[in-house]
């Protein structure tokens, strides 16, 4: 199993994108979304059903699945930014 790769910090998010290779060749895809430090940490992890022939097609939709999570919630914050305006 392939853990973290390619964190993408957007505003307090880290999204970090989980991909597993599977028994048949594809691959599967989570994305961990995590928030605050210490103990107040807080990390939401979504797995997705679709798999996927390629591991970097697998990543692209985790990645993409969970900077659509952060925009929803957080609108002013850019795709990929470092940081957001509050």
């Amino acid at each position: 199993m392939d853990i973290i790769q390619h964190s993408i910090a957007v505003g307090k998010y880290l999204v970090s994108p989980l991909i597993r290779h599977q028994d048949d060749g594809n691959f599967a895809a989570s994305v961990s979304i995590r928030s605050g430090h210490g103990s107040g940490m807080h990390d939401r992890v979504m797995r997705f059903t679709p798999r996927f022939a390629s591991h970097a097609a697998a990543a692209s939709y985790a990645v993409a699945e969970g900077l659509g999570w952060v925009q929803e919630r957080h609108p002013r914050c850019a795709p990929l930014a470092l940081a957001c305006a509050g």
